[in-house]
């Protein structure tokens, strides 16, 4: 079986043009396609999630997959090479019209496999490695890195409401009213005046008043 696989983001593009291309290539080779992939969703999807992924596990040993560019099948290497090596395993034969890839069971693709795999782990290591001078350059700011030491997660349902708060505790409501419309515990809301003292402050003055 010979497949064309054309995916496009958004449905404001069109696949017309991916098809022309590949058409044009099957042409050269006196190919014919025998089936159409075609999709619009992100490349940022997962591979299993889309209609290549089902296509990938449809696919027998000796069939053969056209493509435009390799950045049909993902947006980053490492989609990419995932894919590709499990064409590889499969003896699935990728064509990529544009790059004039050839990729198959054969040593020139596994040469430009290595090449791509070793790309991608250069790539994973500087992700990681501007991850952690970033983490480092906060840390020497004195920004406080990840959730503060012994905050439970409900706490941070609260963030950004502490204007909500004062309102309702000008309108002298009580604490389990306040704590039932904003959907916690009044253990909760307790906890989270702590870290917000002039919320309580503002609080004592209403009842004195």
């Amino acid at each position: 079986m010979v497949y064309g696989y054309v995916r496009v983001s958004t449905d404001k593009q069109t696949t017309e043009n991916q098809r022309f291309e590949i058409e044009k290539f099957t042409k050269s080779r006196n190919i014919r396609i025998d089936k159409w992939v075609d999709e619009t969703i992100s490349g940022t999807k997962l591979i299993a999630e889309r209609r290549l992924g089902k296509l990938l596990r449809n696919t027998r040993k000796g069939d053969i997959l056209i493509i435009t560019e390799l950045s049909r099948l993902g947006r980053n290497l490492m989609q990419v090479m995932s894919f590709l090596h499990q064409c590889m395993e499969r003896d699935i034969i990728v064509f990529t019209v544009k790059e004039g890839y050839e990729l198959g069971n054969n040593i020139n693709s596994k040469i430009l496999a290595f090449a791509f795999s070793l790309s991608a782990e250069i790539e994973r290591n500087l992700i990681s490695q501007r991850t952690k001078e970033a983490l480092a350059r906060r840390k020497t700011e004195g920004i406080q890195l990840g959730r503060p030491q012994g905050e439970r997660p409900n706490i941070r349902k609260l963030y950004g409401k502490e204007e909500m708060i004062l309102r309702y505790i000008k309108e002298q409501k009580t604490k389990v009213y306040i704590s039932k419309k904003l959907g916690v515990n009044r253990q909760t809301l307790r906890e989270f005046l702590k870290t917000h003292p002039e919320i309580p402050q503002t609080w004592k003055r209403i009842q004195k008043n």
